[in-house]
C-alpha cells in the first residue's frame, strides 16, 4: 500500500474534506451577511452584532477546517488510518452553533406573536 512513501489513499479525500469545510464556512458567512441585511429593519444594530458574531463563526470554521485537514493528512501518512486522527470536535462544534442558530430565529420570528 506504500507509493513513494504515502501509505494512504491518494483518491485525495483529505483534500475535498478541506475544501467541503471551506465552502460550508463561506455558505455562513453569506448566510451571515443577508441574515444581517434582512434582520436590519427588525433588530437594527442588534442585527449587525448576530452578523458578526456569523462572521466570527465562519471565520472559526475555515480555520477549524483547515487545522483539522493538517492534522488529518498527518495521521494518514504516519499511521496509514485515521484511528488517531482529528475527532469530531468541529463537527459537534457546528452542530451546536446550528441548533442555537435555528433555536434564535425561531424565538425571533415566532417570539413576537406569543
Amino acid at each position: 500500500m506504500s507509493d513513494g512513501g504515502r501509505r494512504f489513499d491518494p483518491g485525495l479525500q483529505p483534500e475535498r474534506t478541506a475544501l467541503a469545510w471551506r465552502r460550508t464556512g463561506l455558505a455562513v458567512a453569506v448566510g451571515a451577511i443577508a441574515g444581517t441585511r434582512v434582520l436590519f429593519p427588525t433588530l437594527g444594530v442588534g442585527a449587525v452584532v448576530v452578523g458578526l458574531l456569523g462572521l466570527g463563526l465562519a471565520a472559526l470554521l475555515v480555520l477549524g477546517s483547515t487545522r483539522r485537514a493538517r492534522r488529518a493528512e498527518a495521521c494518514l501518512l504516519q499511521d496509514g488510518n485515521l484511528v488517531s486522527g482529528p475527532g469530531g470536535r468541529l463537527v459537534a462544534a457546528v452542530c451546536v452553533a446550528s441548533t442555537a442558530i435555528g433555536v434564535a430565529a425561531l424565538v425571533a420570528v415566532v417570539g413576537p406573536h406569543l
